[in-house]
């Protein structure tokens, strides 16, 4: 909040809070924005998280399954979110570094007709065509979950917009150089959502329509703050219908900032999506239980819902990094951008480390977090699936990170493409051949055969990368 007074008290305060970027130190620059953009990515993640752990407690073990089938679905969403989003933010960010105020204004302003108008769109399509969806999903004939999914995911729909206005504007807020402002955001919407999920879950004995509702009631909350504070005079820019000035070329260039990780969560809906299908033919098999199918998918929602926590703070990470590498890379002043990486990666190695650890030692208490009166068959195969899919987790930030820092330096096709590496290039034929051989436990020892392989690939890419900016900086 200091931010918003000290706004009032000086006119010149938003606009500095741009220019620090390029004169405070690169590691409390990086505290200073990552730190609310973790918390905030983590918030984020608790609005599935919390849903999965009340459903699971609250409803039954295969009601989580209904909730992994329309996870692709949300990921694809977020896909959208992102691509305007970040785009927008990344776009912002470099024109605030080049001085250029007007065109980031007018930015800000594409950035939220382009996601209220393909959130609309998303949502009307999606509910017209939500059964053939929902049979495509993965879900065996007869299955159980598909009936959760049906009554969660309608309801989900209705607040569509709200989730991609509320995600991308966070993004644009913090490139303006107010990371606090889009946290706060965040803790409306998750703190809401906390408190609301008990309440109809248990209270009003609503069960998965609860879990939705109260979804969709904190994205709202969190909507308004966000459109709150652009729309006043208290940022460096603002949302102005008078100042947006129609351009093709501008949304193409948001595209392509966000293109990157829009891939990225497209394609992990794709390979959710081939995962889904996957426990849905072999699970029976593999488990040799009746229900088997649905177990499997029930299972592999509780190692991508841990995957996710886990990867949302390094996501935010990468997210605080933005503004920082961006408007130094702007402002050509490449030993910045060099130092702001670095520290990134160290920081998203110690957050992935700690996830490691926490998926290997304590496979058990985790999976007891979301079904405490599990089967046997569940606990049993989502603790193996935690401890395989984990194997190269601790490596994963530096993937991430590095993939993002392409996007900075003008390699735009080069981050699509190691975006790519894991979620295609190398995992969907490792699914596809290991699930052939080895059934579900081959689907699931693809995740860590992709990771090791990326990783090697996202190595070479960056070292060359890294000899780049040293010679930049050097003739400066």
């Amino acid at each position: 909040m200091s931010e918003i007074l000290s706004a009032k008290l000086d006119g010149r305060a938003p606009l500095r809070a741009a220019e620090r970027l390029g004169v405070e130190p690169v590691g409390k620059l990086l505290l200073k924005f990552s730190i609310p953009a973790v918390a905030g990515m983590l918030l984020n993640a608790l609005y599935n998280v919390v849903d999965r752990v009340f459903v699971g407690q609250g409803v039954h073990e295969l009601a989580l399954g209904g909730l992994s089938l329309v996870l692709p679905l949300q990921t694809l969403s977020m896909a959208f979110a992102m691509l305007f989003g970040i785009g927008a933010a990344s776009m912002i960010s470099i024109r605030l570094g080049q001085g250029r105020r007007e065109e980031a204004e007018n930015a800000l302003n594409h950035c939220l007709w382009l996601l209220a108008i393909v959130g609309a769109l998303i949502m009307v399509a999606e509910l017209v065509w939500l059964e053939p969806i929902l049979r495509s999903l993965g879900a065996q004939e007869g299955s159980a979950s598909i009936d959760y999914a049906r009554t969660y995911y309608r309801i989900i729909l209705v607040g569509h917009i709200f989730f991609m206005v509320s995600f991308g504007l966070s993004h644009c807020t913090r490139a303006q150089g107010f990371p606090m402002i889009s946290m706060v955001g965040m803790i409306i919407g998750a703190g809401l959502n906390m408190v609301l999920d008990p309440i109809f879950i248990f209270g009003l004995h609503w069960g998965v329509e609860g879990a939705a509702f109260a979804t969709i009631i904190s994205q709202f909350a969190s909507t308004l703050w966000m459109l709150y504070f652009n729309t006043g005079n208290r940022g460096v820019i603002r949302l102005r219908l008078a100042s947006l000035r129609p351009s093709l070329k501008i949304i193409l260039e948001i595209m392509s900032f966000g293109s990157s990780q829009f891939l990225l969560q497209f394609a992990m809906s794709s390979v959710q999506l081939l995962l889904n299908t996957s426990m849905g033919w072999y699970g029976a098999a593999t488990l040799r239980v009746a229900n088997g199918g649905d177990i499997a998918i029930s299972g592999m929602n509780i190692v991508g819902t841990v995957s996710m926590l886990i990867l949302m703070p390094v996501f935010g990470l990468n997210q605080g990094a933005q503004p920082v590498l961006g408007f130094n890379y702007g402002a050509k002043k490449f030993a910045r951008v060099r130092k702001a990486y670095l520290l990134s990666v160290l920081a998203a190695t110690v957050i992935c480390t700690f996830g490691f650890l926490l998926a290997e030692i304590f496979p058990r208490f985790i999976v007891s977090v979301f079904v405490s009166n599990g089967s046997a068959a569940l606990v049993a195969w989502t603790e193996w699936s935690l401890r395989v899919s984990a194997i190269f987790l601790a490596l994963n930030g530096f993937q991430i990170v590095s993939t993002n820092m392409f996007v900075f330096t003008g390699r735009i096709k080069i981050s699509i493409f190691l975006s790519m590496s894991r979620q295609v290039i190398f995992l969907v034929p490792a699914i596809l051949i290991l699930g052939r051989f080895f059934g579900a436990y081959g689907a699931v020892a693809s995740i860590p055969v992709a990771d090791g392989l990326a990783l090697v690939v996202t190595a070479i890419m960056i070292y060359f990368e890294l000899k780049k900016l040293n010679a930049q900086s050097a003739v400066l």
